[in-house]
């Protein structure tokens, strides 16, 4: 085709006028009703699908809500059977010491507190775990995430973790509650709270002390059990045994009738005998069983008894390991030096050496 042929064919064809502009096209009818088909058709082949994902998922979620109100309940009444367990125990004498309402109750309230979040914590993650695995979801990368996240955060935060557990079973084993005297190793004293991270107690001086659980490595609980009260009594090793005997027998005799030593003291008081014998003093050991906590208070005043007894009965108590020597009292006038004899008129070389007097001749 030659070139005048192709200029008139494309001139004889109508050419777009900028100013023409496409119109938009208006769905009709028959387009909705082929879109509501296909979304039909496409709820009808998924809806069994739904459903039974619904389902599991309400199912998953009926059983956890359910397990996890059933094993509260029966943490519940695990505590409320330990709580009437330790109020039967106060009907006995020792019972009545060891365990109070304080305690029995910060302390029970911290074990349905501990089991009822870890027993929460494990069924309830558990249950989210399976509604996630229902709609398909892949759960190894969740879990190997939040397995590096656990061990991250152990390792940064390893001291409070082993302050929580340390106090969980401090707790679980009852090794201390309030009231009690303990002997932390860090620190000693009254124990006015115990919480799963801190225990806080009260020094002899008035002071509180902060102890991390994670940091006590012994306790030394004063106040559980029984106590002892035990006095050393120093005397001359001259002294009369028997006699000595006698009067811390008759002293120990007369506090026992006595009160409130008689509730104090749970056994008798013995004494035990010769602890040290030395050269110049004897120990006699005298020892007893106390209520806990009061053994200081029994061994003032069984102190204070011994000595009013033994200086009534001239018996000497003497101090320390042995007895200091009984040495003379020095003459003040010792280091003095001696006046001279001259000075003494009546001495004889005073009289030697005073001039002769001459004698008269008697009278007739």
């Amino acid at each position: 085709m030659s070139l005048p042929a192709v200029l008139l064919a494309a001139g004889s064809s109508p050419s777009p006028t900028p100013s023409q502009s496409t119109t938009p096209t208006v769905p009709t009818l028959q387009d909705a009703q082929e879109g509501a088909t296909n979304a039909a058709s496409w709820v009808e082949q998924n809806w069994s699908t739904w459903l039974a994902i619904g389902l599991r998922v309400l199912l998953i979620a009926v059983i956890a809500i359910v397990l996890r109100v059933i094993v509260q309940r029966s943490i519940t009444k695990l505590i409320d059977r330990m709580t009437r367990t330790a109020q039967a125990a106060e009907g006995t004498a020792l019972g009545g010491l060891l365990v109070n309402n304080e305690r029995r109750r910060q302390r029970s309230q911290a074990i349905g507190s501990v089991l009822r979040s870890v027993a929460s914590f494990l069924i309830l993650g558990t249950a989210a775990l399976m509604i996630l695995g229902t709609f398909q979801i892949n759960l190894a990368p969740l879990l190997a995430s939040a397995g590096v996240a656990g061990v991250a955060i152990g390792f940064g935060a390893r001291n409070l973790v082993t302050d929580f557990l340390s106090g969980v079973f401090m707790i679980l084993e009852d090794q201390y509650g309030v009231g009690d005297s303990i002997d932390a190793g860090v620190a000693s004293g009254e124990v006015i709270e115990v919480g799963l991270r801190v225990t806080k107690l009260r020094g002899a001086g008035g002071e509180i002390w902060y102890v991390r659980n994670g940091e006590v490595k012994r306790i030394g609980n004063l106040s559980q059990g029984w106590a002892t009260a035990g006095v050393d009594v120093t005397v001359k090793a001259s002294e009369d045994l028997d006699r000595v005997k006698a009067v811390l027998d008759e002293v120990t005799e007369k506090m026992s009738a006595e009160e409130p030593w008689n509730e104090l003291l749970w056994s008798p008081i013995e004494v035990l005998g010769l602890d040290s014998v030395l050269l110049d003093s004897m120990v006699v050991h005298v020892s007893a069983k106390t209520m806990p906590g009061k053994s200081l208070t029994v061994e003032r005043e069984l102190r204070w008894r011994i000595k009013r007894a033994f200086d009534a009965a001239d018996i000497r108590i003497v101090g320390g390991a042995t007895a200091p020597a009984e040495e003379e009292i020095p003459d003040p006038n010792a280091a003095v030096a001696p006046p001279s004899v001259f000075a003494n008129s009546e001495s004889p070389q005073a009289a030697a050496a005073s001039p002769i007097v001459q004698q008269r001749p008697p009278t007739k």
